[in-house]
């Protein structure tokens, strides 16, 4: 970062992330983000992702899903465009070498088309575990590769990326949210099949110093964002951890992970459309616009749940939260929630301004 940048510098960078609402404006210019996920044992994960998306302000959202699910999502809501292309041997039934590679193709065929269009996409919820149709996400992750398009990897994307780490590694446009378990997984997987000290079972994996166990992991996976979630949200890209603890909720309920990657998605899209611009002042905050993005999800989901949770209590349910998203992003966002993320970079900077009591940093040990 430029050490000579100034506090009024940052705050229109920040704020101009978000698209301005113009009558100039065209359907799509807000955000066009997809979800690989959605099979017949899980449809409410990739809704939770779709809906999420479109109540930050992205403009379309769209769900590829297998058909066992396509109906069931569709019947949630109107607002949300439903491709159901995907398959799993639940339908498929016993294939042989030859037919499994006919529907990887076809699969393909159906997703590739619609790639291109796409801002960010988030692989994994909803996806469930199937050898068929995880093969068929292992392309389409290299294909979206390929079109340097961002990714945001949660849920059963987490499982595959455990099983084939190769899928993302060095790629600078992926960015994981693991819970501790996943974590853990990741930790194992990486960090223990090259370093005979680390551990190479995850129920092993210590529960101390996780910023610099994450600094660690991001770092030997070539720079990836990685947003381990927990009470306090640790995120890195292996050369900073940056933590995000400001109190959400009490209230477990499932599917916030789903809306945290609804949320990040849209910032990373927003985020690198504002990074890529000649004049950006975004290459002044940081280099890398998905931890800008992967922060500012998470800090916003923890908002709104607790706006939620203010309102409904025990009841509390995700669509409380989800509905709350939109307020806070305004409230929070656009105007002090920027303050909050300037601070973070500024002490990036080694600025004398103080740091806000709820986000912390650590630098990259020299």
């Amino acid at each position: 970062m430029d050490g000579g940048l100034k506090l009024q510098h940052i705050l229109p960078a920040l704020q101009y992330v978000v698209p301005v609402l113009a009558p100039e404006r065209h359907k799509g210019q807000a955000g066009k983000v997809a979800v690989i996920g959605g099979c017949r044992e899980y449809t409410g994960a990739p809704y939770f992702f779709a809906i999420s998306a479109l109540k930050m302000g992205a403009d379309l959202a769209h769900i590829f899903c297998t058909a066992g699910a396509a109906t069931v999502i569709k019947s949630y809501s109107p607002e949300i465009i439903v491709h159901p292309v995907l398959h799993e041997s639940y339908d498929t039934g016993e294939l042989g070498g030859k037919e499994r590679v006919d529907v990887k193709d076809k699969v393909m065929g159906e997703v590739s088309k619609w790639l291109e269009r796409f801002d960010c996409i988030v692989i994994g919820p909803g996806l469930g575990r199937d050898s068929l149709l995880l093969d068929c996400v292992a392309e389409i992750i290299v294909k979206a590769k390929s079109l340097n398009i961002p990714l945001v990897l949660d849920g059963d994307g987490l499982f595959l990326i455990t099983k084939e780490p190769e899928l993302v590694i060095g790629y600078p446009f992926a960015t994981l949210t693991p819970n501790v378990t996943e974590h853990k997984r990741l930790v194992a997987k990486i960090l223990g099949e090259k370093n005979n000290e680390a551990p190479g079972n995850w129920r092993e994996v210590s529960d101390e110093d996780l910023p610099g166990q994450l600094q660690a992991l991001a770092k030997k996976m070539g720079g990836v964002t990685i947003v381990q979630k927990g009470k306090t949200d640790y995120i890195s890209d292996g050369k900073t951890v940056v933590s995000s603890d400001y109190f959400g909720s009490p209230r477990r309920c499932g599917g916030q992970g789903d809306v945290l990657s609804g949320c990040t998605a849209c910032f990373v899209s927003w985020a690198r459309d504002f990074w890529s611009k000649a004049d950006s002042e975004g290459r002044k905050i940081c280099s890398n616009p998905t931890m800008v993005s992967a922060l500012a999800g998470s800090l916003l989901c923890r908002k709104a749940a607790a706006n939620a949770f203010a309102q409904h209590k025990r009841s509390t349910v995700t669509g409380n939260i989800i509905e709350c998203l939109g307020h806070r992003l305004t409230l929070c966002i656009l105007f002090p929630f920027v303050a909050i993320l300037c601070t973070v970079w500024i002490n990036f900077s080694h600025f004398d301004y103080p740091a806000h009591p709820q986000i912390h940093a650590w630098k990259e040990s020299t």
